[in-house]
């Protein structure tokens, strides 16, 4: 009958069963689906007993591809040695560029440096200055994983990644479905179209003032520590931790 309204039944293409592309593609069978929950519940326990001891975290998100030779690795390498004397453990992605500039600056000031590391089909290693670091398959639980142990959030150039942990950090802030932890954006000149652009969503009304409060944008490492000192150390009250003693038959690593 001309008109009549059509039905569409997917067909999936090929792929490999259990994977997080398989379960993200639409209804899987109920077994399927129990399964991947399962793994994720999996992932998220193997997360929290490797973290479990890192004590307060300012997490660094920031690009994979700038190395050594570039600026943008020297200043992430610095201001994060200047956060770990505050006393905070330093974590990020694990991996290269200014993940790894990070983490080396944390180790080179004597503190504490852990890394969340995501399985990609072309493997990203741990970086060379991690004190420790966990494995994650699933990107939702490795971001989650960056935020839960975090007092601060510092922004370094990075592309879509970085934007996408940035927004998660912020989304979240706003909706206050996290403390109002500090925001920073480290590098004026990067992010100036990006800071036009939050500019013109207060303008339209789609984002407050208020908001744009949770967020510093700053070239000046003092001005980044005297901002997690104000909107971290002394609003939570933050406090040198004790020593605590993992619990080995929960699979705990101190």
């Amino acid at each position: 009958m001309n008109g009549a309204k059509k039905t569409y039944c997917y067909k999936r293409p090929m792929r490999k069963s259990g994977s997080e592309t398989e379960f993200l593609s639409g209804p899987q069978s109920r077994w399927g689906e129990l399964w991947f929950i399962i793994k994720v519940f999996a992932e998220f326990i193997k997360g929290f007993r490797a973290l479990h001891f890192v004590g307060p975290c300012v997490t660094f998100f920031g690009s994979a591809r700038f190395d050594e030779k570039h600026a943008f690795y020297a200043d992430a390498r610095h201001l994060a040695a200047r956060v770990a004397r505050l006393g905070f453990t330093i974590m990020t992605g694990g991996g290269p560029g200014l993940m790894e500039a990070a983490n080396r600056g944390a180790k080179e000031a004597g503190g504490k440096s852990v890394g969340c590391n995501i399985m990609l089909p072309s493997e990203q290693a741990p970086n060379a200055y991690l004190d420790k670091w966990v494995t994650i398959r699933y990107f939702f639980v490795r971001k989650t994983l960056l935020i839960k142990y975090s007092f601060a959030f510092i922004v370094l150039p990075g592309g879509f990644g970085t934007m996408d942990e940035f927004f998660e950090a912020v989304t979240l802030t706003q909706t206050k479905k996290i403390l109002p932890f500090p925001i920073i954006i480290f590098d004026r000149d990067f992010y100036k179209d990006l800071v036009d652009q939050l500019e013109w969503m207060k303008k339209k009304h789609t984002i407050s003032d208020a908001d744009l409060q949770l967020i510093l944008v700053t070239d000046s490492i003092d001005e980044a520590l005297e901002f997690i000192k104000e909107k971290s150390i002394r609003r939570y009250g933050l406090v040198p931790e004790k020593k605590q003693s993992p619990m080995r038959w929960l699979f705990e690593r101190g």
